[in-house]
């Protein structure tokens, strides 16, 4: 029997792993919280504190993989995965809520660096297509997180999702495994220092503008995804309406990625960064002004186009500018400073809403949209086609 190949093996980890990841968050997370006895402020620094180590440990874990290699940096993460569901069942404060949270959040952090370097290694000629496909088919297991993650919530109580949440870190981590005997070696030399490829990707512009675009692209989601909810939810929409409406966006993103992603192989990176950053801000500026179910179906469906068409971009015209060798570091900071905007985003937004309401929410992330892509368009108009 032919053997799964590489791109496929990690892909349906990387499902089995976010939908553990993402199944323990949504909607367990604020429930439990809120089943603790914690008031709103700490529910909202339980949800935050698992996007810190992204922030702490992304750079350090891509400038380790192109030292040691993948392997170890994969299995480890994917131990965090199946492990951290089970310290669920021990919590009986919002303490060791947080605590288990922080802990779980470093698996996303090393998983998500490590592979998409591999990836960017992997697939020189068409990286953008290979990080679609993977990206396409790892959201089908956050996209099923929710909805599996509330049945088993209703059937069982919290113990039932986090086993279900075990059951699948556990499938991933055996995965993993199997794809771990055909991961390529490192190619940093052992005697070059990590400061080299480190210094090599901070000098380079336009590796950090791509990182920042990446990040604004990811605050803007995160804040669209959990605060349009909240809006439709205020103007009277049932719950089963609401779960359509952002389900679009994740079977756009699974629908399209790939096929923009090998678009951008073929006629360059720079037309899909933009082209999606100026999709996604007429979208979001949009959206408040209407609460049908039709217009926001498609207005959301349009957002979710301009996601994929950037995500699919900004990670392989990250790798195509590292230098060999260096893709963990490339990688490293992209996920670094993408993982501060989803820090910041919800955070931001609700702040904006509390001030001026949701049309100033709203139309201040797509003129963030707008102004980034301003500042990439800006640093790349000189430049070789991306």
């Amino acid at each position: 029997m032919r053997r799964p190949s590489f791109l496929t093996l990690i892909a349906l980890t990387g499902a089995f792993a976010l939908l553990s990841s993402t199944m323990a968050k949504t909607p367990a997370l604020p429930l439990f919280a809120r089943a603790l006895g914690a008031p709103p402020g700490l529910i909202g620094w339980a949800v935050m504190v698992s996007t810190i180590p992204g922030i702490l440990i992304s750079l350090p874990a891509g400038l380790l993989r192109d030292r040691i290699g993948t392997k170890p940096l994969l299995l480890g993460a994917l131990f965090v995965f199946a492990s951290a569901p089970f310290l669920y069942l021990l919590v009986r404060t919002i303490d060791q809520l947080a605590l288990i949270r922080f802990y779980h959040g470093f698996a996303t952090a090393i998983f998500g660096t490590v592979v998409g370097a591999e990836i960017v290694a992997r697939y020189p000629t068409d990286r953008g297509h290979a990080l679609g496909v993977y990206s396409a088919i790892s959201t089908i297991g956050r996209s099923l997180a929710p909805f599996l993650g509330g049945a088993l919530i209703s059937l069982g109580g919290f113990p039932a999702v986090y086993i279900g949440c075990a059951l699948a870190g556990v499938l991933a981590l055996t995965l993993g495994t199997q794809t771990s005997t055909e991961l390529a070696p490192p190619q940093a030399s052992r005697k070059e220092p990590f400061t080299g490829h480190l210094a090599a990707v901070l000098n380079d512009h336009l590796v950090l503008t791509t990182s920042v675009v990446e990040a604004v692209q990811y605050l803007v989601f995160g804040s669209v995804e959990a605060f349009l909810a909240v809006y439709t939810a205020h103007h009277g929409w049932p719950a089963w309406r609401i779960g359509l409406l952002l389900g679009v966006q994740l079977v756009v993103v699974v629908l399209f990625k790939p096929r923009i992603g090998r678009l951008s192989d073929r006629y360059g990176r720079r037309p899909a960064i933009l082209g999606g950053l100026a999709l996604g801000a007429l979208a979001v500026a949009a959206l408040p002004f209407t609460s049908q179910f039709i217009p926001l179906f498609i207005i959301n469906a349009i957002f979710g186009t301009g996601f994929a068409a950037t995500t699919a971009a900004t990670g392989a015209l990250v790798g195509d500018r590292a230098r060999s060798g260096g893709f963990g570091a490339s990688i490293g900071v992209l996920r670094s400073i993408m993982d501060v905007g989803q820090a910041i985003g919800p955070v931001l937004t609700g702040l904006l809403i509390q001030t001026g309401g949701y049309r100033l929410a709203f139309v201040t992330l797509a003129a963030l949209l707008g102004a980034v892509g301003a500042l990439f368009a800006l640093k790349t108009h000189k430049a070789h086609p991306l």
